[in-house]
């Protein structure tokens, strides 16, 4: 498939790693999406699309035809594609969401929504723009200045807080201990996580858990030698056992049986938070 993305101009970069289109053939359509540290916004031009929870793949999917809004994930889903996939996103920072939206993050975590539930009567006319231009620069233009009218003029209560400590979080990849992150602040632990869960939907302990193992993913190199436990220690994991534990929850795979479906199917780099998602059964 072909990607076309950039990162938006400010002060939505305060909030956005970037919008994109995402056009094409997939080489997969099933996939199996381990948590990232991103909440998203799609806009699909051709469908339907089809996500199921981890926790019950049982119940039926949850279909999606036109647009849905994502929260962060702290737990993998599972996404189909569409034989022919056309659809513009956004790759929000965990925290980025806050801004755009009148409800509480905790209400998108580990959840998907139509953009009608969040942005009452938007989808047909935010389609109706995208879709009538033909060039892929135009359609992030288009999007780029649907999220400046939608972008609260003033930030909500801790949000600066909130962006000012997670912004270390990621520069970290989760390294630095939540406790120095409040010391720092000027607040207590507890004042921090829910400003976290107010913004983000998860505590700064689980965000850090999100950003480690994300830094983790991208390092590995699947076309050489995979030394696990010095690039799990390098990450951030000191225990193996949680190592595994963690990798298992995150991908429903071990580290072995990652590296084995990686090098029979090569990750598709696009762009922001794209390395993660890979083929399921």
């Amino acid at each position: 498939m072909e990607y076309v993305g950039r990162v938006p101009a400010p002060p939505l970069d305060r909030f956005i790693d970037d919008i994109y289109c995402l056009s094409g053939v997939p080489s997969h359509r099933f996939m199996n999406v381990p948590p990232m540290p991103s909440a998203h916004l799609f806009l699909h031009l051709d469908g339907p699309v089809r996500l199921w929870d981890s926790e019950d793949r049982s119940m039926l999917p949850a279909v999606f035809t036109d647009g849905w809004f994502m929260g962060l994930w702290t737990r993998r889903f599972f996404f189909e594609y569409p034989a022919r996939v056309r659809l513009v996103g956004v790759h929000f920072k965990p925290w980025g969401l806050s801004p755009f939206v009148d409800m509480p993050a905790a209400e998108l975590r580990n959840r998907w929504a139509p953009i009608d539930t969040v942005w009452q009567r938007s989808v047909d006319r935010m389609r109706n723009r995208v879709g009538d231009v033909s060039s892929a620069t135009r359609m992030l233009l288009v999007l780029e200045e649907e999220l400046r009218s939608r972008l609260a003029d003033a930030p909500a209560r801790g949000l600066d807080l909130v962006r000012h400590t997670g912004g270390r979080l990621e520069m970290s990849h989760g390294g630095i201990p939540v406790g120095v992150l409040a010391d720092a602040a000027g607040v207590s632990g507890n004042h921090l996580a829910n400003l976290f869960k107010t913004h983000v939907g998860v505590t700064p302990k689980q965000v850090a858990r999100i950003y480690r193992f994300a830094q983790l993913i991208i390092s590995v190199d699947t076309l050489g030698p995979v030394d696990w436990a010095e690039l799990a220690q390098t990450a951030g994991y000191f225990d193996h056992a949680h190592f595994s534990r963690e990798f298992k929850d995150f991908t429903g795979h071990t580290p072995t049986e990652y590296l084995a479906l990686r090098r029979r199917f090569p990750a598709e780099r696009r762009g922001p938070q794209d390395f993660g998602p890979m083929p399921a059964d």
